[in-house]
């Protein structure tokens, strides 16, 4: 059955996922919710596939939760918004995975690639909440990032008041969860939210290329294996993250990338990389 509101494409080792309701400004539901899950699961598990990108159609990144969901959940209670937006979950939990990245929204960090946020245009509320799990955000200059909870008589949600201040420190987090203020890419970039901004004329293109090159130039092993040690990291002592290193090491000593990153550099030619 078609996606009825993403878009899946991969190209160039590249999976791109596209948030698809630009009427909407791409708001949030539980059907987005399901695809999206569904194709990061799809790009975890193909072989051809190095890097995810996920985007927004049109001009917005995403909205937030949809507004028609909301008004439900004000007018009628939250049972029966529940019942309107009733989607049969993915999978269950995952064994090896921690249970701190097996949440609604937080099963990002769990993703065995690098996972790049395309943030073309506004991400408010729950989109920024999505644009957080993801690995790196990359903000096109036209992009506006707010939380919008506490203007709705909301709190942080899914866990945003554990990523947030990780990215852009307490200080930066409670300003923009108490004032739910708008803030552009230029300010977005000096707090850390996000790590590159590029012209929206040439965006996509852009993202597109880094992630290309990521794919193409980089082991997929040591993505692979980095990521799992930054987001262990977060859990773990300096001894314990030292010694986990050491392991990982020793490992990747024994990799067949290893063996094409020495022989690559030697013979002054392009990596091939297998992944293994």
């Amino acid at each position: 059955m078609p996606n009825q509101e993403t878009l899946y494409h991969v190209a160039g080792r590249v999976a791109t996922i596209t948030l698809n309701r630009p009427d909407k400004l791409n708001a949030w539901t539980a059907v987005m919710e399901a695809e999206v899950r569904a194709a990061m699961e799809e790009a975890d598990k193909d072989e051809n596939v190095r890097v995810i990108v996920l985007t927004g159609a049109g001009r917005g990144f995403c909205a937030g939760a949809d507004m028609s969901l909301l008004n439900t959940v004000a007018e009628k209670g939250l049972d029966e918004a529940r019942r309107g937006q009733a989607v049969q979950p993915i999978s269950g939990s995952r064994e090896g995975v921690r249970a701190d990245f097996q949440k609604k929204y937080s099963y990002f960090p769990a993703v065995a690639k690098p996972v790049i946020a395309g943030i073309n245009g506004p991400v408010v509320g729950l989109g920024l909440v999505i644009a957080l799990y993801c690995d790196l955000r990359f903000a096109s200059d036209a992009a506006r990032f707010g939380t919008a909870f506490a203007q709705r008589g909301l709190i942080a949600e899914y866990g945003m008041a554990w990523m947030l201040p990780r990215l852009v420190g307490h200080a930066n987090a409670l300003d923009l969860l108490f004032t739910a203020r708008m803030i552009d890419a230029a300010e977005a970039l000096r707090m850390g939210l996000v790590n590159h901004i590029y012209p929206q004329e040439a965006f996509l293109e852009s993202v597109q290329k880094y992630a290309m090159d990521l794919a193409a130039k980089v082991s997929p092993r040591s993505l692979r294996v980095i990521k799992r040690q930054m987001y262990d990291a977060m859990f773990q002592t300096l001894a314990e993250s030292f010694e986990s290193s050491e392991h990982e090491m020793l490992a990747s000593l024994q990799s067949e990338d290893f063996k094409e990153g020495v022989a690559h550099f030697i013979e002054k030619r392009a990596p091939a990389f297998s992944g293994r």
